[in-house]
């Protein structure tokens, strides 16, 4: 029996490793890569794991790929795009960029994160929440988002709740008594 032909990708050849460091180096032309990014890409293209790892290194020695570099840019990039720290260190350490490299990355920018939730909170959403519930649906985005509870907190504000059935809420947000 003979075996059908795989649809998708073709394996790759195997990669040589003088062929590994150019590679590598027209990844890191496009963008910058985390050491671990860079030695799956090397793999995937058909290096053996221990040859892509020595690329990796050797680029790393010479200053060609730097996770701390890495992680200062994708920081940046990620504060500009409005997303928090929770985010921004969960991003990182999903793409293999050591936790003091972080908090190091996060703590040179220093960023005003309540500056930042504010300008989002206030770009996204026109008018305060009529409702428990869209008050946790706004809640709930600004934390996938990546912001901790006192920060999105601090721009919603404090929990109003009535239970009152007499009262209600007016266009402006206000509380007006029915009797």
């Amino acid at each position: 029996m003979t075996e059908k032909p795989r649809r998708g990708r073709k394996p790759p050849a195997p990669l040589a490793p003088e062929a590994a460091r150019e590679r590598a180096l027209r990844a890191l032309g496009r963008r910058e890569h985390s050491a671990r990014e860079l030695t799956r890409k090397l793999t995937h293209d058909g290096l053996d794991p221990l040859h892509a790892s020595e690329v990796v290194g050797e680029l790393g020695e010479s200053g060609w790929q730097s996770d701390a570099r890495y992680a200062g840019l994708l920081t940046r990039s990620r504060i500009a795009q409005g997303y928090g720290p929770l985010r921004i260190r969960a991003e990182l350490t999903s793409r293999g960029v050591d936790d003091a490299l972080i908090r190091e990355a996060l703590d040179e920018a220093a960023p005003d994160w309540l500056d930042i939730v504010g300008q989002l909170y206030d770009r996204r959403f026109a008018r305060p929440p009529a409702s428990q519930k869209e008050r946790a649906s706004r809640y709930r985005f600004l934390a996938s988002r990546g912001f901790t509870s006192s920060q999105v907190s601090s721009v919603l504000g404090p929990v109003v709740e009535c239970d009152d059935p007499e009262m209600t809420e007016d266009e402006d947000g206000l509380q007006d008594d029915l009797s």
